[in-house]
Order: C-alpha cells, then sequence, then structure tokens
C-alpha cells in the first residue's frame, strides 16, 4: 500500500477581482466568505496558506500570509510563494475564487503521489485546471526560470515538468467542484439552489409561510422546491389510491408519471441531503428549496414565534435568517424581526442573506 503523502494547502488570493468589483475570497455564501469555507474545508490537512495580494486583508484568519516579491506577473508568483513557504514537499493550490473545492477530491488527487511526477493537475472535458493542482517542491527551479524568462502563463509550468492529468470523468466530483467564480452573475447561478429550512413549533404556520413565500420567489421569476421533514414517522398517499393500494400491497416503491409531472414513493430510508441531491442534480434544478421543520439543524433558518405557542426563539442563533413572530422585539435578538404577515419583507430579507 502506497504511504500517503503529507501535503499543505495553498489559498491564493492575490487576484485583482476586476470583473467582481471586490476581492472574491470575502465574499459571502450564505453567511460565511469564501476564504472562511476553503479554510474551514481543508484546514484538516495541517498548514493552509494564503497568497496575498494586499497587506492586512487576511489578518483575522489565523493563518500564515505571503505575499508577491515579483508583482502584476500574475498567479505563477502566487504558487512560487506559497510552495516556497510551505513545510511539506506537495501543496495543493486553489484560488480563492473557488468556493466548491472539497478535502475530498484533494485527497482522490494526493493518491496520485509518487517519485514519477511533479506536478499533478486536474482536467475536465473544456478545461485544464491548473489552479486546482498540487506542485511539488521540485517545480520551484522551472517556475524561477519562467519568471526570469517573461513566461508567466501556468501552462509553461505543466508543459516543463512531469505532470499528472488527473481526470474529472470518471470520479464521483463533477465539474462545480472546480468553478471559478468571477462575476456576480456566476456566483448567484452556482449556489443554486438556495437552502434554508421555515422552522418552528408545530402548528406555529410553518405551511401557510412557506406557501406564501413560493408565491413570491414565483412573482420574481424564480422556481422552488420543498422538502418536508415527517415528525411522525411515516406518509402515504391518498387512502384508496391506486398508489397507496400498491404500497399496502407490499411494494417497495411505487410512481406515478404524467404528461404533466411524476411522483415517487419509496419505503427506503432518506433523509434531507439525499432529497437535496435528488432536486439540485435533477433536469431542471430549482432556484430554492425551502425544508419544512428541522429547528436543530445547521441549515439557515427563517423560524416563525406564535405567542400562543411559545414565546421564545428556540433555533440557534447562528443559524437565523430572520423571525417571523407576533411577540418577540427586534431588541431582543440579533437577526431581523418580522411580523407574521410580512412575507414580502420575510422573502426580501432570504434574498438578502443569500445575495440572490
Amino acid at each position: 500500500m502506497r504511504e500517503e503523502k503529507k501535503i499543505s494547502v495553498g489559498i491564493l488570493s492575490g487576484g485583482l477581482s476586476s470583473r467582481m468589483g471586490q476581492d472574491k475570497a470575502l465574499i459571502k455564501i450564505g453567511n460565511e466568505r469564501i476564504i472562511d469555507r476553503l479554510k474551514s474545508e481543508l484546514n484538516c490537512f495541517g498548514e493552509v496558506i494564503i497568497s496575498a495580494g494586499r497587506k492586512d486583508s487576511y489578518d483575522d484568519m489565523g493563518l500564515p500570509v505571503v505575499y508577491d516579491e515579483n508583482t502584476g506577473i500574475g498567479p505563477i508568483e502566487g504558487i512560487r510563494q506559497v510552495v516556497m513557504a510551505s513545510a511539506n514537499d506537495y501543496v495543493f493550490v486553489c484560488a480563492a475564487d473557488m468556493p466548491f473545492v472539497t478535502k475530498e477530491l484533494v485527497r482522490y488527487m494526493a493518491g496520485y503521489i509518487c517519485s514519477d511526477y511533479d506536478c499533478y493537475v486536474i482536467e475536465d472535458d473544456e478545461h485544464i485546471h491548473p489552479l486546482c493542482a498540487i506542485y511539488s517542491k521540485s517545480v520551484l527551479p522551472v517556475i524561477e526560470e519562467l519568471i526570469r524568462e517573461g513566461r508567466y502563463r501556468l501552462r509553461e509550468i505543466l508543459n516543463r515538468v512531469r505532470t499528472k492529468y488527473i481526470s474529472l470523468e470518471p470520479t464521483v466530483f463533477n465539474k462545480k467542484t472546480v468553478k471559478n467564480i468571477n462575476t456576480r452573475e456566476e456566483l448567484i447561478k452556482a449556489v443554486r439552489p438556495v437552502v434554508f429550512c421555515v422552522s418552528g413549533y408545530s402548528d406555529s404556520g410553518k405551511t401557510g409561510l412557506i406557501v406564501r413565500l413560493i408565491n413570491e420567489f414565483i412573482k420574481d421569476g424564480m422556481s422552488v422546491g420543498v422538502i418536508k421533514h415527517d415528525g411522525h414517522g411515516g406518509f402515504c398517499d391518498l387512502p384508496g389510491s391506486d398508489t397507496d393500494r400498491v404500497m399496502k400491497a407490499g411494494a417497495e416503491a411505487a410512481a406515478v408519471f404524467s404528461d404533466n409531472g411524476y411522483m415517487l414513493m419509496n419505503r427506503k430510508k432518506a433523509d434531507e441531503s439525499k432529497l437535496l441531491a435528488m432536486l439540485e442534480y435533477g433536469d431542471t434544478p430549482p432556484d430554492a428549496v425551502i425544508i419544512e421543520g428541522m429547528k436543530d439543524s445547521s441549515y439557515p433558518k427563517v423560524e416563525i414565534v406564535r405567542e400562543e405557542i411559545t414565546s421564545k426563539s428556540v433555533c440557534d442563533p447562528a443559524s437565523l435568517i430572520c423571525i417571523a413572530t407576533d411577540c418577540i422585539s427586534p431588541e431582543d435578538v440579533l437577526c431581523p424581526v418580522y411580523g407574521l404577515d410580512d412575507v414580502r419583507e420575510i422573502f426580501l430579507c432570504i434574498k438578502d442573506y443569500f445575495g440572490m
């Protein structure tokens, strides 16, 4: 069995972000900056180094930061800096505008490390991704030679060293994993569907609010999917229907379809993540998915607090988008507060939270 190589991580954040109009690494997806998202995902490798273009941009990260000595030549200098600074012989390098990179992808790539290659780079059916690659310290002389020659394209590195091209095609990873976000429009498209819960105690009005929020999304030209968590442990189709009859007869699954749609019932256990995957990777994924319930989950939430049920918020404050209530004062909580019927304002708050 091949020994697993220790690797470091380098996040390149020295670009101008001219098309986005602001530092892409500091843009929030939900309530989390892209750079924080990458740190949280990749911190398991022990050493994460940031390559920055401006002083003091990432002082709050608690991570080592390196800066360009050769300015204005693009990411080749950022790669040079993080590889030089690394405590390990191999460094996984990604751009700070790649919010969907996962530790599983990095581990998969690291499994190819051997003495035959100096660089390991992801490719898909359209692109090679030199900013989603593992570089060894052996590439440093080549990078320095290229800089002296004034040849700054990253393809030049790949052409001059022993490069292993790792295809995404036979893997469980898709192209979204290595997607760069360059514009606000790309960001909005890439993060959809946005996922949030409408939570609260039973009979607090969750379904009613969801129905009205669906109407608001549709009025703004967006599509919506809904997942309901059934706390009673089971469900069935209408009693006496054909679907109900075949399920009661012992069928493991039943599906009904027509020209207008389809419905699937299955006895196998599923959680919201499996259903989200079905919605996200379907033919036409919705722009938003609303989960009814799951007040104890980490998903962002709109919480309903109705005085006749309870007078206190029970959700984690860090997960709250806003509260719809008839009894809680805005001074008592850290998130926005709206009336139970302020559906348009709640909808606009959701849009603002997700940057839609």
